[in-house]
C-alpha cells in the first residue's frame, strides 16, 4: 500500500536586488513598519570600494521611533527619473489590484484605505452573501498573515539582523493515562475478544471476515456470509489479535439472518467473552465502535454514532430468493468489506450490534475493486443476533417466526403486497398460517406490523424476524381501500429453504 502526501510548496526567498550602477544618498525619513507593530532595521547594503579621494558622503538613517512615539505619517517622496538617480524606481501609488471593488479599476474603495469618518468602516449589505463574502476574506486574511510574517521572519534572519533564538519545547508528560472509560480503554479491552477469520473452500474460493467471542466453550458470532464458502468441506480459522491462530468449524448458520456461529476446535484457556448490550434500548445519536478486519486489515478500530434505527435492509445476491433482511441499527462508522461479523460496540463497551453490510456509491475508485465506506453502515441488532446464536448452538438449524403468506417483493405500492399470482392461491396464504386464519388473502395490503409502518416487502419481513414465534402481534391491512386491524399469533420455521 502506497501513500502519498500532499501539501503546499513553501515560497521561496526572493533574490535581492541587484546593485545599481551608483548608490544614491538615502533619504532622512524614518522607515515604515511592518506589519505586526514592530519597527523595520535598516538594511546594510554593500557597495563596491570607490577609488581614493572619491568617497561620496552616505547618510545614516536615524534609528527607528519607539512603538509609543506619536510621529507624523512619512511624505511621499517625489517621484525620480528611472535610471542612476532614481534607483530603484519607485511602487506604483495604487496596487493594481486594489484599484477598486470591481476589480476593473472603478468605483470602491482602494484596498489598503483608511475607514471611513468616525473612524468607522462603510456599513455593509446584510444578508447571506455578506456572510459568506466575511468568512471568504476571513479565510484569505488568515492564509496572508501567516504568509506574511512567515516571510517578514525569514528577511531578518536572512540579513542577520536577529541574534538566534532558542526555542525550548514543553515537557512531554511522562506517563499518558487512558481511562477505561475512553474510546482507546475500550478498544483495548474489546480487541483480545475479537477475531480475524479466514475462510476457504476446496477450489480456493474464499474471504476475511470478522468474529467475536460468544461464551467461554469457545463459541465465535459472525456473519452466514463470512463462512458460508467453507461450510461443506472448507477450511477456516481464527487469528486474535496477539497473532496466535486456532482452527474453527461451522456449528450453524442462518442464511435468512445473516448469522452464523463457528467453534474453536481447541480453544485456549481464559476465553473473554464480549458483554452484550440491549439493541432495544439504543438511541440515535450514541456512540458506536466497529472493530474489524477492512480489506484484511485486522484489529482495526473506528468510531461514530447510531445515525438510525429499524433500517430495513436487504443484503444478498438480489434476487429475492437468498436474501438476507434485517431491520438494522445504521451507523456511520467506517465499515468496509472485510468488517463483516464484527462486534458494533456502544460507549460501555457492550456489543449491540454485529456490522453486516453498507451502502455503497458504486464500485468505481483507485484502481477499481470492492466499494468502501460512505459512511452509511448496518449491523443486526444484538438482541436478534442472540437469539439466532442459541438456536444454532442448541439444535444446528434457525428457527423463523412467519405469517405464511408470500409477499411480492417487486411490487410498487405503499405497504407489504400480499402475491396475486405465480402459484396456487393456498400457497400464497396458506389457509391455516397465521395470517390466512386472520382472514387475510392474496391481493391484500399489509400497512403495520406491531407498532411498526410498513411501506414494502423486506420492511415486512425484516420486521416480523425481529419477533419470535408464538408472539401475538397487531396487523394492519387494506382491502378495497377499506383497512383492517388484526391479531396474528407468529408461527415457525426450522432451517432454510
Amino acid at each position: 500500500m502506497s501513500t502519498e502526501n500532499e501539501g503546499t510548496a513553501a515560497p521561496k526567498t526572493p533574490a535581492a536586488p541587484s546593485t545599481p550602477p551608483v548608490a544614491a544618498p538615502a533619504p532622512e525619513t524614518s522607515a515604515p513598519s511592518p506589519a505586526g507593530g514592530q519597527p523595520a532595521e535598516p538594511v546594510t547594503q554593500q557597495f563596491p570600494p570607490p577609488a581614493p579621494g572619491t568617497e561620496p558622503t552616505r547618510q545614516i538613517p536615524p534609528p527607528p521611533a519607539p512603538a509609543s512615539a506619536q510621529a507624523p505619517p512619512p511624505q511621499a517622496p517625489a517621484p525620480a527619473a528611472h535610471g542612476a538617480e532614481g534607483w530603484p524606481p519607485p511602487p506604483p501609488a495604487v496596487p493594481a489590484y486594489g484599484s477598486g471593488g470591481d476589480h476593473g479599476g472603478h468605483g470602491g474603495a482602494v484596498w489598503g484605505a483608511p475607514p471611513a469618518a468616525g473612524g468607522m468602516p462603510p456599513a455593509k449589505p446584510k444578508g447571506k452573501g455578506g456572510l459568506i463574502a466575511a468568512v471568504l476574506v476571513a479565510a484569505l486574511l488568515a492564509g496572508g498573515v501567516g504568509g506574511g510574517i512567515g516571510y517578514w521572519a525569514a528577511e531578518r534572519n536572512d540579513h542577520g539582523s536577529i541574534g538566534s533564538t532558542t526555542i525550548t519545547a514543553g515537557n512531554t508528560p511522562k506517563d499518558l493515562k487512558r481511562e477505561a472509560g475512553s474510546i482507546a480503554g475500550l478498544a483495548a479491552g474489546a480487541l483480545p475478544s475479537v477475531v480475524t477469520i479466514e475462510a476457504s473452500a476446496g477450489d480456493g474460493e474464499g474471504g476475511t471476515g470478522t468474529g467475536f467471542v460468544y461464551d467461554q466453550q469457545g463459541h465465535i458470532l459472525t456473519n452466514n456470509h463470512v463462512v458460508a464458502s467453507a461450510a461443506n468441506g472448507g477450511k477456516l480459522s481464527a487469528t486474535f489479535s496477539d497473532g496466535k491462530k486456532y482452527e474453527a468449524e461451522v456449528i450453524g448458520r442462518a442464511q435468512g439472518y445473516d448469522v452464523a456461529v463457528l467453534k474453536l476446535k481447541n480453544p485456549p484457556a481464559g476465553l473473554k467473552p464480549l458483554p452484550l448490550g440491549d439493541s432495544d434500548k439504543v438511541a440515535v445519536g450514541d456512540s458506536t465502535i466497529a472493530i474489524g478486519a477492512p480489506f484484511g486489515l485486522s484489529n482495526t478500530v473506528t468510531t461514530g454514532i447510531v445515525s438510525a434505527k429499524n433500517r430495513p435492509v436487504a443484503s444478498g445476491d438480489a434476487s429475492g430468493g437468498k436474501n438476507s433482511y434485517m431491520s438494522a441499527l445504521q451507523t456511520d462508522a467506517s465499515i468496509n468489506p472485510g468488517n463483516s461479523g464484527g462486534p458494533l460496540l456502544d460507549g460501555r463497551g457492550a456489543v449491540i450490534g454485529i456490522n453486516s453490510a453498507i451502502q455503497s456509491a458504486g464500485n468505481s475508485g483507485f484502481g477499481g475493486g470492492q466499494a468502501g465506506s460512505i459512511g452509511l453502515g448496518f449491523a443486526i441488532p444484538i438482541n436478534q443476533a442472540k437469539n439466532v446464536a442459541e438456536s444454532l448452538i442448541k439444535t444446528g438449524k434457525p428457527v423463523y417466526p412467519i405469517i405464511s403468506v408470500s409477499v411480492d417483493l417487486q411490487s410498487k405500492t405503499d405497504g407489504a403486497k400480499i402475491s396475486e399470482q405465480g402459484a396456487p392461491a393456498n400457497d400464497l396464504v396458506d389457509p391455516n398460517g397465521p395470517a390466512g386464519k386472520a382472514g387475510l388473502k392474496p391481493g391484500d395490503v399489509i400497512t403495520q406490523f406491531g407498532d411498526k409502518p410498513i411501506d414494502s416487502g423486506p420492511t415486512l419481513i425484516s420486521e416480523i424476524w425481529t419477533h419470535k414465534p408464538g408472539d401475538v402481534v397487531k396487523l394492519t391491512y387494506v382491502r378495497d381501500g377499506k383497512s383492517t386491524t388484526v391479531d396474528i399469533t407468529l408461527g415457525s420455521r426450522v432451517g432454510d429453504k
